[in-house]
């Protein structure tokens, strides 16, 4: 009864993960947007502050 229960958890999470593979490059693209959001913020982050090393 375990392994029935066992294959069926394999299963549903592999039905879950199927559309996050399937979009790689969307989620590529977002992970690239930001990514740039955070050099963004970091950037403007260190003009803005009155830190001089």
């Amino acid at each position: 009864m375990r392994t029935k229960a066992r294959i069926w958890v394999a299963l549903a999470v592999l039905a879950a993960s199927a559309p996050l593979l399937s979009a790689c490059y969307t989620t590529q693209g977002a992970g690239e947007d930001l990514s740039a959001a955070g050099k963004e913020i970091s950037g403007t982050s260190q003009k803005h502050t009155d830190y001089k090393p």
